[in-house]
């Protein structure tokens, strides 16, 4: 028997259009696993959504946000890993009734015999990018069997270099398992995951003086204890019992001054986290003529162009997830800038 042909994404395009083109607004889809309502059929046609759950269990909410940048230059999220996509019964309706979606990570099938005759009439299809090179059909979708088929699913195709990874045709796994491959999720791959969804407070630091300092008088810089604390966040696969909390905990505050012309309190520009949360100490009457435990102090003035003064936090991250598992991931950071004008005669009233 001739196994069935796959359309890889770089043949398949200009086809999988013209067949999206011709077919109803809403006929791209089927339910996912979980029959959500929210992009389903996206979520059913497409190896580019994930299904994994991500809540925020606590910090700041709210206000001015950003996502975190690993310190760790080389280290990235994972690029793939498997999810399940479908009950029987949901593969049954989806084959039946459109067929047009991806059956692997970088294969589509056009067409509901495509999928109908692998899933339902036992056979054999071409599997591209996976091992072996040919797949065995099923027999009526696996109906009446306990389990899901599973499928490659990456944020971004077109970032998974290798060919091979994740490159597996859709396939069956018994409830309760997970698949025996190198690129099936675990704990840490939930982690990685909600790494990239952590969102912490922008880091726009308190100044005395306020808008503009002066030529070899400290500015005394500091974070409210209140702002930054750590945020948790979840994420989970369903149908997997797989989970992981990730917590990014806020350790360091670093300043750059935005010119060599400066020195930075102290020395190291790296300001710690007090022991309340709180980062640096506010200014208080009296203290024009002492050293800030966290500040700049300007050598020379602006003239019309303000220097940009960079804040970023360090953030510590660690991870816990389902079977005891855990550990650390790359610290992240996140910046922002803002304005300084240095004027070169003290005038202002501290």
């Amino acid at each position: 028997m001739r196994p069935l042909r796959v359309w890889p994404y770089a043949t398949a395009a200009s086809i999988f259009t013209i067949v999206l083109a011709s077919a109803p607004a809403n006929a791209v889809g089927g339910g996912g696993v979980n029959g959500s309502t929210d992009n389903e059929g996206s979520i059913a046609a497409s190896a580019s959504h994930s299904q994994i759950k991500v809540t925020q269990v606590s910090g700041s909410i709210g206000g001015k946000q950003g996502t975190l940048s690993s310190t760790d230059v080389n280290w990235e999220p994972p690029p793939c890993w498997y999810e399940p996509v479908f009950t029987p019964e949901q593969l049954k309706n989806f084959s039946e009734t459109n067929g047009s979606g991806d059956v692997a990570l970088r294969e589509s099938w056009i067409g509901t015999s495509l999928w109908t005759e692998h899933f339902k009439d036992e056979q054999d299809a071409a599997n591209h990018f996976g091992t072996p090179a040919t797949v065995k059909g099923y027999k009526n979708y696996n109906l009446g069997k306990d389990g899901y088929f599973w499928r490659g699913v990456a944020p971004d195709v077109s970032e998974v270099d290798d060919t091979s990874k994740c490159g597996q045709l859709m396939f069956w796994q018994d409830a309760g398992e997970i698949p025996d491959d190198p690129d099936a999720p675990t704990p840490q791959t939930l982690a990685e995951y909600a790494y990239d969804k952590v969102k912490v407070p922008d880091t726009e630091v308190e100044l005395k003086p306020e808008a503009k300092s002066t030529v070899n008088a400290p500015t005394w810089v500091w974070l409210d204890k209140g702002t930054f604390k750590e945020v948790k966040v979840r994420a989970e696969l369903p149908n997997t019992n797989l989970w992981a909390e990730t917590t990014a905990k806020p350790v360091a505050l670093h300043l750059e001054p935005g010119t060599d012309d400066a020195e930075t309190f102290p020395a190291s520009g790296d300001c710690e986290i007090n022991d309340d949360g709180s980062i640096g100490t506010p200014y208080q009457t009296g203290d024009a003529g002492k050293t800030p435990p966290c500040g700049i102090r300007y050598l020379r003035a602006t003239n019309g162009e303000p220097y940009e003064l960079s804040a970023s936090v360090t953030w510590q991250i660690t991870w816990e997830g389902a079977g005891g598992d855990g550990g650390d991931l790359p610290d992240g950071t996140f910046e922002t800038t803002q304005d300084m004008n240095v004027q070169e005669i003290q005038s202002i009233n501290r």
